[in-house]
Order: C-alpha cells, then sequence, then structure tokens
C-alpha cells in the first residue's frame, strides 16, 4: 500500500481502508450495485481531508464548471471526507492537511448502501460517477484552506 502524507499537524489518518472499484479506462468510472468490475480493475485512491475543509471543496467543486467532483465519503463522526482519486494519486500527493491512500486491491463495490462501516456517500455512486481530478482537487483544497483561514482571522 502506497500513502503520501504531508507534515502537517493537522493531517488526518485514513479512516477509510477500502474504496469504491474503478475502470481505468473511463477515469475511475466506478460500478453500481448489481455490477461488477472487469477482473483486473484497479482501486481509486481515497484522498482524506477534515471534514470542514473538505466540505467548502466540495461547495467549490460543484460551483466550477462540468462535473468537478467525483464520489465523497464522510465518516459518520463528522470528521473526515474522502474524495476518490485515481489510481497512482497517492504517489505523488503533497497537500498539507490531507492524506492519499492506494486502496490497494481492498476496495468494495459502491452501491447506495453504506461502502464502509460507519460512514457513508456524501456524493453517491449515480449523483457522481468519476472520481475527482487530483490537480482539480488540489486546487479547490488550496481555496477551501485559504477561505477558512480569512473566516477564522475575522473572529
Amino acid at each position: 500500500m502506497v500513502t503520501s502524507q504531508s507534515n502537517d499537524p493537522l493531517t488526518p489518518p485514513s479512516t477509510s481502508s477500502s474504496a469504491p472499484s474503478c475502470t481505468p479506462a473511463a477515469g475511475c468510472v466506478v460500478t453500481v450495485a448489481g455490477g461488477a468490475p472487469p477482473p483486473a480493475s484497479p482501486e481509486c485512491d481515497v484522498v482524506t481531508v477534515p471534514a470542514r475543509q473538505g466540505l467548502e471543496a466540495v461547495d467549490i467543486l460543484r460551483r466550477g464548471a462540468g462535473d468537478a467532483v467525483g464520489l465523497v465519503l464522510h465518516d459518520d463522526g463528522g470528521d473526515t471526507l474522502g474524495f476518490l482519486v485515481p489510481p497512482g494519486t497517492a504517489a505523488a500527493w503533497d497537500v498539507p492537511g490531507s492524506t492519499c491512500t492506494e486502496t490497494d486491491g481492498r476496495g468494495l463495490r459502491p452501491s447506495p448502501e453504506p461502502p464502509v462501516e460507519g460512514s457513508d456517500w456524501l456524493l453517491p455512486p449515480g449523483d457522481a460517477d468519476l472520481a475527482t481530478d487530483p490537480a482539480v482537487l488540489r486546487a479547490a483544497l488550496g481555496e477551501a484552506r485559504r477561505l477558512i483561514e480569512a473566516a477564522d482571522s475575522c473572529r
């Protein structure tokens, strides 16, 4: 398993030990309940961020042009969000305050049911079918961090 993590003390632990399966040809398109991925399909990597920053990033991505945000998991405690990104992202992920984990073949098939015990879909299969582009996510997380810092400095 490959994990890339910043040295930022706000880096949350990866709470998602599994993620939905992806097909490489479609940029990490998931198979919904009842379907099965091709036998050799790799898993998506998962970028885990604190919930506040992740929710802000989701808003930023949804305001952008096109389908910029893919499937997103949240934990029931509300502490973290997990963005599904294409396989291989973990090898070069270096965004402070986040962790990117390669799922290394341990994924579950996404369905309307929670994919990991203790989590649920924020953006489920059917609402968002693609993984989030890592470059777009990186920019959104940076913008979210700046917005949060600006809001916190106004208190």
